[in-house]
């Protein structure tokens, strides 16, 4: 039996709007019409597309990848008459990744690397907090979340969570700084700009300092590496980073490695759903080797 495009654009125009109802009012069919067609075109597919969550339909997992090739569909109809009257492009598979804000810019580009000369994809890069960004993974959303600490997955989360790549955490400053701020002695008497008290890096970087029986003087906790790096480029103050966050004042010498923290790391990690359905693109980026990563990242 072939597909019912009839069933699919219903489908396609409940999937954008989330509503039944208000789909059936703007199509100007009966609810129970459009439940029926919908409920025909699973039956057809052999999956359920929608899940309820209170009034709201929301897509599973299925649905979601329905809703990608839907949309393909009904946008190429719409391409195809701009392209003759004014241009168009043709559908291109879209690749949705999250990231912490506190995660560096520059590892971000390293990540995506892969894909970026890819004419026939589309990126879709987004940031926010942890919580807001595993809540849409789970709401497939998105594809992958990049951050700088693992989460664990149970049977309410089937989140898988790879380590990507770890990097070692150094002391950076201006060139001009002297004598030279070396681990331990360098850091009495300066101001220490630290990343904010949830970071990893911040506990690793404190049990060092204990062990050493060294008492800093933080001059800012800033959870934003943009903003450290700022703040490090713009005084004359100590930087606790992952040097891949300045990458390119270092390569100008705006800015110096004062050498690495003994034992202290930043880690990168891919979380991503255990699906039914893998997309080779988000494989490539996860296949990548640690090795390969940090080279993309640190030559770009």
């Amino acid at each position: 039996m072939k597909l019912n495009y009839h069933h699919l654009y219903y489908f396609w125009q409940v999937a954008k709007s989330g509503h039944l109802t208000r789909t059936a009012e703007a199509l100007h069919v009966s609810q129970s019409s459009l439940s029926h067609q919908i409920r025909q075109l699973e039956a057809r597919l052999g999956q359920t597309l929608f899940l309820r969550e209170g009034r709201r339909l929301v897509l599973s997992e299925a649905g979601r990848l329905a809703y990608d090739y839907a949309d393909a569909i009904f946008r190429q109809g719409e391409e195809l008459t701009a392209l003759f009257a004014e241009g168009g492009h043709a559908h291109r598979e879209v690749v949705r990744v999250g990231a912490v804000a506190t995660l560096s810019r520059n590892f971000q580009e390293g990540f995506l690397h892969p894909l970026l000369d890819r004419d026939d994809l589309e990126l879709s890069l987004q940031s926010g907090s942890m919580d807001d960004l595993l809540r849409r993974l789970s709401g497939h959303q998105l594809d992958i979340v990049l951050a700088n600490q693992p989460v664990h997955g149970d049977e309410q989360h089937p989140w898988r969570c790879k380590r990507l790549a770890r990097q070692s955490v150094s002391l950076i400053g201006t060139s001009r700084l002297s004598p030279a701020p070396a681990f331990p002695n360098g850091l009495n008497k300066r101001g220490v700009i630290v990343p904010g008290p949830e970071n990893a890096i911040r506990h690793a970087f404190e049990q060092l300092c204990e062990y050493h029986r060294l008492t800093v003087n933080i001059i800012a906790e800033v959870d934003d590496m943009a903003m450290m790096r700022l703040l490090t480029r713009d005084t004359h103050h100590i930087a606790v980073m992952p040097p891949v966050v300045v990458r390119d004042e270092l390569r100008a010498e705006t800015l110096k490695d004062f050498g690495a923290l003994p034992g202290v790391f930043e880690e990168f990690y891919a979380i991503t759903i255990r699906r039914q359905f893998e997309s080779p693109s988000v494989k490539t980026l996860l296949d990548q080797s640690s090795d390969a990563l940090l080279e993309n990242t640190l030559q770009r």
